[in-house]
């Protein structure tokens, strides 16, 4: 496709448009390809995005000894009472037969002679994470899906595009519009759109998340008129390096469940003080524990402790965390390791169907930006990874079920365009001007505020002070950066609006003024939808 000048809009169509080239969209891409058209649509470069940077593994089961029910309760578990049992057992049931077709396409994951190497992570009972060059899962999977995805001719690609808005008409989405780097505008109608931009990790201040992780999908979805469930429950994984000058990487817990210890700064093994399972505790308890040592001890981190390990294991084990901390200078063999917790997932989105379908017609949506249930009230570790493979081939063949033939008729189209067109390529000026210290000021609040531990007073806090950017979030953008500081800004309003909504603590959500956990009398969901804004309701 070739470049636009500057503000110059341009019209297309295809059969299908697919917003997100993660696990989710590669593989709702592939299951849509021998049907029609696919565009797949991304702001960066594939494969860049959160799946590349999984480390753990996928979790399924594949060993006789397990069974699709053990992975099933250990889910319902974890999630605290706040999973759809129906969605948990479509995951369940449906994971091993799309990992192995994922092997017949090429995935490459970690054996020993004629088996599959499986680990065991925090509340799994059974060894079931399948695992990839040790600690390099994602990127494998990626891989492979890449490859998959590039023999279709079919398949189009348009990379660095922001998504800049949903186009709904008569309450139906029928594509969405685009900006490229220079400021140019691109339109794409489409017959039926897959949302799969991942999660919103970038809304705090600290976030394993890559740096396109900026809430898109789940901001445009709930401009467009989706429903969105579950915002209050943001996950943050327990263990992230911390080192100066160095991000926020992930420490997998496959090293917790390899036998690495968490240690305070006296060097105490404190984990047990919290949670009978220790260092095989859920995420949530982890991360608090980690957070009450912080605390105590007035520090900005703990240690993760492998250095009773045997050292080539190590190695061999997590090779990519092994190389990251050497660049900085830590060898993780012989020094315990500096972590803390960070922003991780986001277990709220678009809610969903079975088959991917949101309640906006012709919207679907996959992996981290939906809401499907499968999670609850907090994941379970290394379900991520199978929910983009389940889910991403569920939506592609919830459209195949319910298409009619043809892209969205090209008249239509850009009569709905020629509507709303005007209102995309007009400047705004509600836009703070220095933008990097606004985003940076709307991280620190989330962290400070709405983060791991929270109360009414904090989430006021930051509520009082998100709201002061609120009228921008009609306002029409120039680029790209406007673009994400409107949807980090849409998704911490919703974060905290639904904190406080949810008056107790359950799960990934933990509210000191209220810390008797798990004690919601039933399983209600708290949705926010636009027409409801600000009070979000109860469904």
């Amino acid at each position: 496709m070739t470049p636009l000048s500057p503000r110059d809009p341009a019209v297309e169509t295809t059969d299908y448009l697919v917003i997100g080239s993660g696990i989710a969209g590669l593989r709702a891409a592939i299951e849509l390809a021998p049907h029609g058209r696919v565009l797949i649509v991304n702001k960066g470069n594939p494969p860049e995005s959160a799946s590349e940077f999984a480390q753990g593994g996928i979790a399924v089961v594949l060993d006789p000894a397990d069974s699709v029910e053990a992975h099933m309760a250990d889910t319902l578990q974890a999630g605290k009472g706040f999973c759809r049992p129906e969605a948990v057992e479509v995951l369940v049931k449906e994971g091993p037969d799309r990992v192995r077709e994922l092997i017949r396409w090429g995935a490459r994951f970690d054996r020993e002679q004629d088996r599959y190497i499986l680990a065991k992570e925090a509340a799994h009972r059974s060894a079931r994470i399948l695992r990839a060059q040790g600690d390099a899962t994602g990127t494998e999977i990626m891989r492979a899906l890449l490859a998959k995805a590039r023999q279709f001719q079919s398949i189009q690609w348009l990379v660095r595009h922001f998504t800049a808005e949903l186009i709904v008409e008569k309450e139906r989405c029928i594509g969405a519009v685009l900006l490229d780097g220079s400021g140019g505008v691109r339109a794409i109608g489409a017959g039926a759109v897959v949302l799969a931009t991942g999660g919103a990790g970038q809304v705090y201040s600290r976030t394993t998340n890559p740096p396109v992780a900026t809430g898109d999908g789940m901001a445009m979805a709930y401009r467009g008129g989706c429903v969105l469930d579950d915002m209050e429950f943001v996950q943050f994984h327990p263990t992230a390096l911390v080192l100066p000058n160095a991000p926020a990487f992930l420490l997998t817990e496959a090293m917790r469940g390899e036998g690495a210890i968490l240690r305070n700064l006296r060097g105490e093994a404190f984990m047990k003080r919290y949670d009978p399972a220790a260092e095989l505790a859920t995420r949530d308890i982890v991360s608090r524990a980690i957070w009450k040592e912080m605390q105590d001890g007035k520090t900005s981190h703990v240690f993760l402790d492998v250095t009773h390990l045997n050292p080539a294991f190590i190695r061999e084990r997590f090779p990519t965390i092994t190389q990251t901390c050497l660049r900085h200078g830590l060898d993780i063999t012989r020094t315990p390791i500096p972590v803390a917790p960070s922003a991780h997932f986001m277990i709220g989105g678009a809610r969903t169907s079975l088959t991917g379908t949101t309640s906006v017609d012709g919207l679907y949506a996959a992996g981290e930006v939906a809401c499907s249930g499968i999670h609850g009230a907090n994941r379970l570790a290394s379900n991520s990874l199978l929910e983009g493979l389940v889910f991403g081939a569920r939506a592609g063949a919830g459209i195949l079920a319910s298409f009619s033939e043809g892209a969205v008729e090209p008249g239509a189209f850009q009569s709905a365009l020629a509507k709303r067109l005007p209102e995309w390529l007009t400047p705004s000026s509600v836009f703070p001007t220095e933008l990097a210290a606004a985003t940076q000021q709307l991280k620190e609040t989330m962290w400070n505020r709405s983060g791991i531990v929270r109360d009414r007073a904090s989430l006021t806090e930051a509520l009082k002070q998100l709201e002061r950017w609120e009228p921008l979030l009609s306002a029409p953008i120039a680029s790209p950066s406007e673009g994400e500081f409107k949807n980090l800004v849409t998704v911490a309003l919703l974060i905290v609006r639904a904190a406080l909504l949810r008056k107790n603590s359950v799960g990934a959500h933990y509210r000191s003024d209220d810390p008797a956990p798990d004690r919601s009398p039933e399983p209600r969901h708290i949705a926010f939808r636009q027409s409801d804004h600000p009070t979000g309701y109860w469904a």
